[in-house]
């Protein structure tokens, strides 16, 4: 209970701090801190390095920032040694979203420094791991970055090459998410882990599905739905299952590139 605690508490107190007390660079600086006091080996790709790499996906979410402090950290946590396949905790962390060229609107925009949820749930599960002394490897995947308006900035129907060759013809800047976890992922599985856990943030098709009282599950492994749903139960983050299907797919066929970001109309976005 007191691990859980610890790790809950990280992820709430991330996910509350304003946009300019968590910004990508202030975000890293903290993670590796806390790396190095937990002794977790910590690794920074910078977009430079995303660069080189040709992350497109990543780095068309960050063009129009002012900062270059955008990047991809990893920890890795390891209680004894060996070279097992580890566990891979992914998370979304966009430190402010703006909406990009796609510009939200209103009341859309508040509340929007808490786009890095899901990064704080993975670095706090690490941690809570890491307080139960969790026999197994752990590796914590952060893509840390912010999603601002600017004259660089992506536009629609712009096509950029991913991490792993895919070429994704750009519908709406707003669905950043799944482009900064998209090369995030890529990277992962050059190395393929054990299973991958990949916790996103405000997904809007999710809630508008499910409200807020309870968070969306998508799975590739069946016989995973029903201990997902029980253990949500069992700990009070209740989740319900969605459809992860391959003829989805056909929606998401583009004329100029591998596919298309997102559909042109948002129906059962979080599924696509």
């Amino acid at each position: 209970a007191k691990a859980t605690a610890e790790g809950n508490n990280l992820a709430r107190w991330l996910t509350q701090l304003p946009g300019n007390y968590l910004t990508p660079a202030i975000y890293r600086k903290y993670a590796e801190a806390l790396a190095q006091q937990e002794h977790w080996e910590a690794e920074f790709y910078d977009c430079d390095q995303l660069q080189r790499m040709a992350a497109g996906a990543f780095l068309s979410v960050v063009q129009a920032s002012p900062h270059r402090d955008a990047g991809i950290l990893q920890l890795r946590y390891r209680l004894k040694g060996g070279e097992d396949q580890p566990l891979a905790l992914v998370g979304k962390g966009i430190c402010f979203d703006t909406g990009g060229s796609n510009l939200k609107t209103g009341n859309s925009m508040l509340g929007m420094q808490g786009d890095m949820q899901g990064s704080a749930v993975a670095l706090g599960t690490l941690l809570a791991l890491t307080r139960l002394d969790f026999p197994a490897p752990v590796d914590c995947w952060l893509a840390l970055a912010e999603n601002h308006i600017g004259p660089e900035g992506a536009k629609c129907n712009d096509v950029v090459t991913a991490l792993n060759g895919t070429t994704i013809e750009l519908i709406n800047t707003d669905a950043e998410g799944r482009m900064v976890l998209a090369d995030t992922l890529a990277l992962i599985c050059r190395k393929p882990p054990r299973a991958i856990l990949d916790f996103a943030t405000l997904t809007g098709a999710v809630i508008s599905s499910l409200g807020n009282r309870i968070a969306g599950a998508v799975t590739n492994r069946r016989h995973w739905i029903e201990p997902v749903i029980q253990t949500g139960e069992h700990c009070g983050e209740r989740v319900w299952p969605f459809p992860y299907e391959d003829d989805y797919d056909e929606d998401l066929k583009s004329q100029v590139a591998d596919t298309l970001q997102c559909r042109t109309a948002g129906a059962a976005d979080h599924i696509y």
